[in-house]
């Protein structure tokens, strides 16, 4: 990874930080970055070929194990997969009818799909932080970070996304003016206050996806840096503090993924509000 047999501190972090890029360098054309330096020369239009690949994986992975569970459901006994499924539809159900309050079925399995392919992601977390980068590089690959949701185009991506489906169904529910008067008169209803409503509104509604995806790229992403640095201590100290962290970070990984859901349902519920 570096000169030698000896990896800096500072290179070892910036090496497992940066994503396998892939794009349009001003010199060398279309390729695969070989450092952040590279990364950046890019510019927009450079894509994470390890944040697409794994993020994709994990969703179908979310498939399969969920059409497996379908597939061998019994009204008998149930099994230990059939159990799991279970209680998570019980509990993205339990959590949509307590906030959402509109008509809509297709935000149960929009619930169901975030959480679960969330929490997938996030999952992967748990694995040795230095297996897969040293698995790759054997393979000829200078780069690979493999949680998708410490990368901010993953996040932002999938707020982005729920941003559309709020506009989608304001617009769906209330009409075009009725979405536009919820904007100018609230929360004044006046109409010499209406640019202030705006103003209010507006930032009010792009801050609702940047807000999603940033609590949860933050969150993520320092988590990946302490594992990162615990990494680079002496052997008996990594275990000493990998695990019990490794523990903790269990609970952090459910609740994001908890989090990022539960948001999105109520900022969809708001869309469907009549006011």
């Amino acid at each position: 990874m570096a000169a030698g047999n000896e990896v800096s501190p500072a290179y070892y972090i910036q090496h497992h930080l940066q994503n396998l890029t892939f794009g349009k360098h001003p010199e060398n054309g279309w390729s695969l970055a070989h450092s952040a330096e590279e990364a950046r020369e890019m510019g927009f239009w450079a894509i994470h070929l390890d944040t697409m690949g794994w993020s994709i994986a994990m969703g179908l992975l979310f498939i399969w194990v969920f059409r497996k569970a379908g597939k061998v459901a019994t009204t008998g006994v149930p099994g230990t997969l059939q159990n799991i499924v279970e209680m998570v539809f019980e509990f993205v159900e339990n959590m949509t009818r307590a906030t959402f309050h509109g008509k809509n079925s297709k935000i149960a399995p929009l619930a169901l799909t975030l959480f679960v392919w969330i929490l997938f992601m996030n999952t992967l977390k748990i694995l040795p932080v230095d297996y897969f980068p040293e698995l790759f590089k054997r393979l000829g690959v200078d780069y690979m970070k493999i949680v998708p949701t410490t990368d901010p185009n993953a996040t932002l991506g999938m707020a982005f996304g729920v941003f559309c489906l709020i506009i989608y169904y304001s617009i769906k529910i209330k009409g075009v003016g009725g979405f536009a008067k919820e904007l100018s008169f609230t929360p004044f209803n006046h109409w010499a206050l209406i640019p202030f409503n705006l103003l209010l509104e507006v930032v009010a509604l792009l801050v609702k996806p940047f807000s999603l995806a940033m609590r949860l790229f933050g969150n993520m992403f320092a988590g990946e840096v302490i594992f990162i640095l615990i990494a680079l201590l002496p052997f008996w100290a990594i275990w000493l503090l990998d695990v019990p962290w490794a523990i903790f970070h269990i609970l952090i990984i459910v609740l994001q993924a908890f989090i990022f859901t539960v948001l999105s349902v109520v900022y969809l519920s708001s869309a469907h509000e009549h006011h």
